[in-house]
């Protein structure tokens, strides 16, 4: 009978079989589920791609609408706009026409007799007349910013008016004179270039379309071109003056010449005059308004909280930039600054005076009095005005009540400066001196001379002999040591001499 196997023998194989299969469909599971979670989340990205690219296909279409229905409203205000702008032209012509045969160069002491005489420059397109008139009245800028854009609607052209009455310092000082350049009229090419935006806007559409004609506009490129050209004849961003940047910075605000290519110089130039009460203005009318975050914190670094102040009210940044952290951070850095022992008080004051008035201004025009009362900042500097005043009063100066040493008279004033012979001349202008010549005699006997000493005579630290003890050139001098019939004289510290030398005078301030 044959042997039968073992079962075992047939189970160890079998088992592992099974392990190995268990395993094998543990591994396929786990790939199948992790292959269907990475097509799950591919299809989720294309999905919200897919969702994103028609969000912006509805924009476009729906920005796309918006050009075409404003084009269409351009084209059809197109006729108004023309029919409205040669009105303004018959009108100015008529005007012009009057203003010529009722010419008058008289004075002008009233805000009518201002807009009067600034329509006749207009009327007539005088822009130098126009320009001289208005640079020599900064002290009127209140009414000029008042008067000048009602003034520049009797302009023909209104653009092209400005952009000469400028040219003679913008985009170059054209000035000859040396004393004219130091003059910086900054302030009317930026008061000019403001007047005249309400002027370029269109009556029909408003300031989306500016008034000006092409060539008016291709000129005022080549303007803002000359003066990007001529920074390094300035000396660069860092060193060109703060009104020419600031007539730069409205030049391409008022003309809409602004180029995207240049935001990064506009940036620059901006927060170099960011101290500048416009700046914040014209920083978003450039297209910084994104880059207005990063200005702040580049300001704040800088140490011009104050500044950074304003930019955060002007772009709404409040949130992100709190004013009071801001403005009590100047605070301690003026103070600091003001304490360096490199400093003098005098200078220390001053900065730490400016410091307050300019927090206790911005706490005032942000009504921030609720977080940050002003009343210790004001206090503060009041004590530093008093301490500046009482330093600058004059200190209380003693009677003269020295006499002369012969008659009781008074003295001469103390401001006689030395002479070789160690004689002092007195301050009091003397018509004719009389000098005594050598040949002159001893006075007779018993007779007191007036003059209490004939000549000089040094005495070192003593006092010197009594005045009635009357001598001659010839005589000799009385014993320097030695008693005297009544007390000496005490002569105070005369003209520098702190010595106690009597002073001996010419003969001619007694004759």
């Amino acid at each position: 009978m044959g042997s039968i196997p073992d079962p075992g023998d047939f189970a160890q194989p079998s088992f592992e079989d099974f392990q190995r299969q268990t395993s094998l469909m543990t591994s396929c599971t786990l790939l199948w589920k992790e292959l269907s979670d990475h097509f799950s989340s591919l299809e989720q990205d294309l999905l919200k791609k897919s969702e994103a690219l028609r969000e912006k296909i509805k924009t476009l279409d729906r920005q796309t609408k918006e050009s075409l229905d404003f084009l269409e409203k351009r084209e059809v205000t197109l006729d108004g706009t023309i029919e409205v702008a040669l009105e303004k032209v018959e009108e100015r012509k008529e005007a012009a026409l009057i203003a010529l045969e009722k010419h008058s160069d008289g004075e002008v002491d009233d805000d009518d007799g201002l807009l009067l005489k600034l329509q006749s420059f207009c009327g007539k397109m005088d822009s130098k007349g126009f320009w001289r008139f208005v640079t020599v009245r900064k002290k009127e800028l209140d009414a000029l910013r008042a008067q000048i854009p009602v003034a520049l609607n009797e302009c023909v052209d209104p653009p092209k008016f400005v952009l000469e009455a400028i040219s003679e310092v913008f985009p170059v000082d054209r000035r000859v004179e040396k004393s004219e350049r130091l003059n910086d009229l900054g302030w009317a090419c930026v008061l000019l270039l403001e007047s005249l935006i309400p002027v370029m806007v269109d009556p029909v559409i408003g300031k989306s379309r500016l008034l000006v004609t092409p060539s008016v506009k291709e000129r005022a490129k080549d303007i803002a071109e000359t003066w990007k050209a001529s920074l390094d004849q300035r000396g660069g961003i860092e060193n060109v003056k703060t009104p020419d940047v600031q007539t730069f910075l409205q030049h391409l605000v008022t003309f809409g010449i602004v180029r995207k290519e240049d935001v990064n110089l506009y940036r620059k130039l901006v927060v170099g005059s960011a101290w500048r009460k416009q700046m914040p203005k014209l920083a978003v009318s450039l297209g910084l308004g994104d880059k207005m975050a990063d200005m702040i914190e580049e300001l704040i670094q800088k140490g011009q909280h104050v500044d950074a102040v304003h930019f955060t009210y002007e772009v709404g940044l409040v949130d992100k930039f709190p004013p009071v952290p801001l403005l009590k951070a100047f605070l301690r850095d003026s103070k600091k600054a003001a304490d360096s022992p490199n400093r003098s008080a005098h200078l220390a004051g001053r900065k730490e005076q400016s410091a307050l008035r300019a927090v206790i201004k911005c706490i005032e025009e942000y009504k921030l009095e609720n977080e940050f009362p002003p009343q210790s900042l004001k206090k503060r500097l009041e004590q530093l005005e008093k301490a500046k005043t009482d330093k600058k009063r004059p200190a209380a100066v003693p009677a003269n009540k020295r006499t002369r040493a012969s008659t009781g008279g008074p003295m001469p004033p103390a401001k006689a400066g030395r002479l070789t012979t160690n004689a002092c001349v007195s301050s009091f202008p003397a018509p004719t001196t009389f000098i005594r010549s050598p040949s002159h005699g001893p006075y007779p006997s018993g007779v007191v001379s007036p003059y209490p000493y004939d000549r000089p005579a040094m005495y070192g630290s003593r006092s010197p002999p009594a005045p009635h003890y009357a001598y001659s050139p010839d005589t000799a001098s009385p014993p320097l040591a030695g008693s005297y019939p009544g007390a000496p004289i005490a002569y105070p510290a005369y003209g520098g001499y702190g010595n106690g030398m009597a002073p001996a005078y010419q003969q001619a301030y007694y004759r």
